[in-house]
């Protein structure tokens, strides 16, 4: 979980088994203290949710994107679920469809 207290109520995140589950709020202003952390919290992730993310923004976006390549780069295959109608469009107003995409 997120450690600054600044923070906490608007990002947080879990580790469980190989999944990272991701709630809150994943913008600008609140994705620093995973970003720190994202070395670390992605050794044994496969698959992250963000069904639990009310809002996220062209940065967290930005992350979510990162976060796909790092795991790319260390040859494992990142998969996304509960992709939302919002961070669908989202998704698709930046032509990432194929980047990220729900595989429920």
């Amino acid at each position: 979980m997120s450690s600054d207290a600044s923070t906490a109520t608007l990002l947080q995140w879990k580790r469980d088994a190989g999944q990272l589950l991701l709630t809150g709020e994943l913008e600008r202003e609140t994705l620093l203290p995973l970003w720190e952390q994202r070395e670390a919290l992605m050794l044994q992730i496969d698959t992250i949710d963000v069904s639990g993310l009310e809002r996220v923004d062209s940065a967290g976006l930005a992350l979510l994107v990162h976060l796909r390549q790092t795991a790319l780069a260390r040859g494992k295959t990142l998969r996304f679920t509960g992709i939302t109608d919002k961070l669908s469009s989202l998704i698709a107003l930046y032509n990432l469809q194929e980047i990220i995409s729900d595989t429920q």
